[in-house]
């Protein structure tokens, strides 16, 4: 028989665990302070772009294991209480748990004597030996269960993860054992720490990732100065188990929900402790620097000069979520890079299969487009930003007779010379020589 189980927040993490905790056989309570996603999700629909997760909600839903309300009064027979709330990154770098801190008080409120309550959101080190005197939650049990799901791939990672994380006080060994037995219907291994260090592998994990990115892209510098492919470069590192072939794609930079925010805040709690984390600052910084290389290249694709002026150039971007298989604009390198293009006055039209005409709140000077074609009209360069694959399949003979100048900035590899094959387009790539016209 499954446990009573409670979610706090119905966003990408909350709803991903809810979903996947009703499908593993619990009973399901998720709560969320918007009525009107409330009402959207008890009708079945999803806004998030996620593979099987409109599925999981709606099986949820029909089996009477999964209830999604906006009335914290309805977790009060939650055995175990996840947090996955926003930690978003504040002005000082550290993560701001405003939100967190507000639900905590509202639940001292209505949570049972014996809940067991979990951290999923990504929080700083300390965080759940803190949680008891932040409203008056001193019986409480605190456990950190730190998340690992990749947009695009969450509930399959949630079902299928490679490792369960449970971090807890020595005296909280019984609510930790609650907690790892959510997953046993997974049969991943459960990894048991105490809270701090569960909470730092979360931050550790992405830092690393991030630091990994920043590599692989200033190598990819190195390659063109040195006419070396770094395609294949990192095909030869791949083969090496110890470095394998995750992260090992040079592209726009790094973004997204996590890895700009957990490796920012990683570096601050290692200056806030005195120690010099000099490699996760320069990824960093590396990341910047990887905006402005694009940048460069794309002047020099229209100008013939890597300061020459785009105003009053038509660029044509494909892609703007911060990678394939999300509709997640945030901290994207395709967004970073378009906005750089409209400061210097080019004009751009987008196209992103997941981000409709109206998806670009705040993006002033972007024509977001609702058919790939159009980006190439009257374009003087086509960049590629998110490597979607079904770029690939794009009538790229058609598109060159759209174009002022048939060149292609593919900033994700995505192309290759045999695929232009018949079209005047000149391919620029990231890491590898480029190649001149397509006959």
């Amino acid at each position: 028989m499954g446990s009573r189980v409670g979610v706090v927040g119905a966003g990408y993490v909350g709803l991903t665990s809810a979903a996947c905790l009703a499908h593993l056989g619990h009973h399901v309570v998720c709560l969320d302070n918007d009525e009107p996603k409330v009402e959207a999700l008890r009708a079945g629909t999803v806004s998030i772009v996620e593979p099987r997760l409109p599925e999981l909600v709606r099986e949820g839903l029909a089996e009477n294991r999964l209830v999604f309300t906006a009335d914290p009064t309805e977790l009060h027979e939650g055995e175990v209480v996840l947090l996955c709330l926003p930690t978003p990154m504040g002005a000082d770098g550290t993560a701001d748990l405003g939100v967190l801190e507000d639900a905590l008080r509202t639940l001292a409120t209505v949570l049972a004597r014996d809940c067991v309550l979990v951290t999923k959101s990504t929080v700083p080190v300390g965080t759940a030996a803190r949680i008891p005197t932040i409203a008056g939650l001193a019986n409480t049990p605190v456990i950190s269960n730190p998340e690992f799901l990749r947009e695009g791939h969450a509930v399959d990672d949630f079902l299928n993860p490679d490792r369960v994380l449970v971090g807890a006080a020595e005296q909280d060994r019984e609510a930790a054992d609650r907690v790892a037995a959510l997953y046993a219907g997974t049969g991943a291994p459960v990894l048991r720490t105490d809270s701090a260090s569960a909470e730092l592998a979360k931050y550790a994990s992405n830092a690393f990732l991030a630091v990994k990115l920043s590599f692989v892209n200033t190598l990819a510098e190195l390659c063109e100065q040195v006419d070396a492919d770094i395609t294949k470069v990192t095909e030869a590192m791949s083969m090496d188990d110890r470095i394998g072939p995750a992260f090992l794609a040079p592209g726009p930079g790094w973004g997204g929900s996590c890895l700009p925010k957990d490796t920012r805040a990683l570096l601050r709690a290692a200056e806030a402790s005195g120690v010099d984390f000099a490699m996760v600052r320069d990824a960093l910084r590396t990341n910047d620097h990887q905006h402005a290389l694009v940048m460069r290249k794309i002047r020099r694709a229209v100008t013939g000069a890597v300061d020459g002026s785009l105003s009053g150039t038509r660029i044509g971007l494909l892609g703007l979520t911060f990678k394939a298989g999300t509709g997640d604009l945030r901290e994207s390198p395709a967004i970073a890079i378009a906005r750089q293009l409209s400061r210097h006055d080019a004009a751009v039209t987008a196209y992103d299969p997941c981000v409709p005409e109206s998806g670009c709140v705040g993006l002033d000077g972007i024509q977001v487009v609702d058919d790939p074609y159009l980006v190439a009209k009257g374009a003087a360069a086509i960049v590629i930003l998110t490597e979607w694959p079904e770029f690939r399949s794009l009538d790229w003979v058609k598109l060159a007779t759209h174009v002022d100048r048939a060149v292609i900035v593919d900033t994700r590899n995505l192309l290759d010379e045999g695929l232009l094959r018949g079209t005047d387009f000149t391919l620029l790539s990231i890491g590898r020589a480029s190649g001149g016209g397509h006959d």
